[in-house]
């Protein structure tokens, strides 16, 4: 007679103890693109804080770090799409920098009466910009004109033109306050700020700048918000895999990743609390970030992209309309670098000849950083907004720590190179 015995259920769980740290490895090798930026986002800020003396986390530079490189990210949202359904723009550089210039003449120096409203002039620039994105996605989609050709002579003729508005080198400002608001202002407090600790008064009765303790209360609000919403989508995210059978990442990985990633959000929305409140431009960036999520991950569109990226042949033969899905690709991407050249009009309070100059290869950059792949068909938006703070906040460190803009160069150009090593040699591994 046998004495063995049926597994009971303290067995069974030891046995599930023993095997989710198995599970856990193989998951964050599997996700080690996604984690792997994460983690070097993380690990670079830190590197900086301490590299700077505390001055990255300050909430004065990081208002400063979000302003500066907010047209960076806002474009690369767009150069996501267009990278993924396998082509590539290089004149969105030139064509933000003609997009500010248009903006400046038509509110300074253009006599347009009503026309030259911060607001009317913002919304026609940004009709200009996709019909701009309209003509070169034209030749792209239907004439089969490379596009690295076209937006080429893109880059060559707006920056052209934009040097022509401006009448060779000069500038042109200073640009309405209300209109500079895009870019320098900030998210009022509708709530009323909270005082902490009162401030500092000195003998002759003057409030001692920096000191003391006031929270813009509607900032903490609107990160509370967004963090939970961040953990509340992405749990019902992973239930929806596991519902329809597909794999999902230990519940345990997944709670430590949304733990990080919830800390630092709070963290940083705690600093900007304690200054000003959240810059105006990151929440137009939050607002176009939730949208190209949506659309990427929920809407047919999204998946059409990818999957005209992927084979465009496929994609045709299964009924998609690749011409014209291109041209909307194009066309998004017009209206994105239009937003980045109000943006950087915005910042410098008025249009200069060299406004964007060089900036479509951070962009570029930071798609690829975000793990997009230079054949079509992958990359996440998450993905290409974290490698746009990836460059924002080493541009930021190395010039607080004052390395030279040529060696600033030769290290982006590094990690972009070692990036897209990365990406290849886990495809051929695989």
């Amino acid at each position: 007679m046998s004495t063995e015995s049926a597994p009971g259920p303290q067995s069974g769980v030891a046995q599930d103890l023993q095997q989710t740290p198995r599970v856990a490895v193989s998951a964050l090798v599997t996700n080690l693109r996604e984690y792997g930026l994460i983690l070097a986002l993380i690990a670079i800020m830190v590197f900086f804080q301490f590299t700077t003396s505390g001055t990255l986390f300050k909430p004065v530079n990081l208002s400063n770090l979000v302003q500066q490189n907010s047209f960076i990210i806002v474009m690369a949202l767009g150069m996501l799409l267009v990278i993924v359904s396998g082509h590539i723009d290089l004149s969105v550089g030139s064509v933000a920098g003609f997009i500010g210039a248009l903006a400046a003449m038509m509110m300074v120096i253009w006599p347009l009466g009503p026309l030259s409203n911060p607001l009317v002039v913002s919304i026609i620039c940004l009709i200009v910009g996709g019909a701009i994105g309209a003509a070169q996605g034209y030749w792209i989609a239907y004439h089969r004109i490379p596009s690295f050709i076209v937006t080429l002579a893109g880059m060559l003729i707006f920056r052209g033109i934009c040097q022509a508005l401006l009448g060779g080198g000069s500038s042109v400002g200073p640009l309405p306050v209300g209109f500079k608001a895009l870019s320098s202002g900030f998210i009022p407090d509708v709530i009323g700020p909270l005082t902490l600790i009162p401030p500092t008064v000195n003998a002759a009765g003057k409030t001692i700048v920096g000191s003391g303790l006031t929270l813009h209360i509607t900032t903490l609000l609107i990160g509370l918000v967004a963090v939970l919403a961040y953990a509340y989508f992405g749990l019902r995210a992973r239930r929806t895999r596991e519902r329809h059978g597909y794999e999902a990442e230990p519940f345990s990985l997944f709670v430590v990743k949304t733990l990080v990633i919830s800390v630092l959000a709070l963290f940083l929305v705690y600093q900007f609390a304690t200054y000003r409140g959240l810059p105006i431009v990151l929440m137009v960036m939050g607002v176009l970030i939730a949208l190209f999520v949506f659309a990427t991950k929920r809407m047919t569109i999204g998946r059409r992209i990818y999957a005209m990226g992927g084979n465009a042949k496929a994609a045709q033969l299964s009924g998609i309309k690749t011409e014209r899905l291109t041209l909307m690709v194009f066309i998004n991407m017009g209206v994105l670098s239009a937003l980045g050249g109000l943006i950087i009009a915005a910042r410098l309070g008025q249009a200069v000849p060299a406004a964007g100059l060089g900036s479509e290869l951070d962009v570029i950059a930071a798609v690829f950083i975000g793990g997009a792949s230079a054949m079509g068909g992958v990359g996440q938006v998450i993905g290409a907004v974290v490698g746009g703070f990836i460059m924002g906040v080493m541009n930021n460190g190395m010039s607080i720590m004052g390395v030279n803009v040529d060696w600033q160069q030769v290290v982006k150009g590094l990690v972009l190179l070692g990036a897209v090593v990365f990406d290849v040699y886990n495809k051929n591994k695989g």
